[in-house]
């Protein structure tokens, strides 16, 4: 399917047709031949255990508003994803992490405007105390016989796999 997100030759303004190329359908430049290829989103995910416990946050907002997940968010242009992890973390947690170490690389295609790659990090708590920022509603730690509403398959799987 093609990505209909831009409209618009990004070299010469001229408006995009679709067409196949490399495999799959894409907006493609009939004056100057630039073709599209969207970058997948990416965002990092933290796995912060504590006394046979995970840390959870509940969502704000929508996709999944009201169920938890691990701390998590997309990583900006220009981050390097280890820095995000501490910066997620700070911003919904309050808690400072260290000793972040690369778990796995996940796909994911459950939402078509969300991360589709995501990078699993597990990291310690350094300092703070626990306080729901940005877009968390509240925080806390669970055993894992008495986790609450999760959001995102990926979530679960993560769960599953590393909890």
């Amino acid at each position: 399917m093609a990505d209909n997100s831009i409209q618009f030759c990004q070299r010469c303004g001229t408006p995009l047709i679709t067409k196949h190329h490399s495999g799959k359908l894409r907006p493609i430049c009939p004056a100057c031949g630039w073709v599209y290829f969207p970058d997948p989103k990416v965002a990092v995910v933290v796995l912060i255990k504590e006394n046979d416990q995970v840390l959870l946050v509940q969502r704000r907002y929508d996709p999944q508003k009201g169920h938890w997940t691990l701390p998590s968010g997309f990583v900006d242009a220009g981050e390097d994803p280890m820095e995000a992890v501490v910066r997620e973390c700070l911003e919904e947690t309050g808690l400072t992490v260290g000793d972040v170490r690369l778990l796995d690389v996940i796909y994911s295609s459950e939402y078509p405007r969300g991360a589709s790659i995501l990078i699993l990090y597990q990291a310690q708590r350094i300092e703070g105390e626990l306080r729901p920022g940005d877009d968390a509603r509240q925080v806390r730690f669970y055993n894992r016989d008495n986790l609450p509403p999760l959001a995102f398959l990926s979530t679960r799987h993560i769960m599953d796999t590393y909890f």
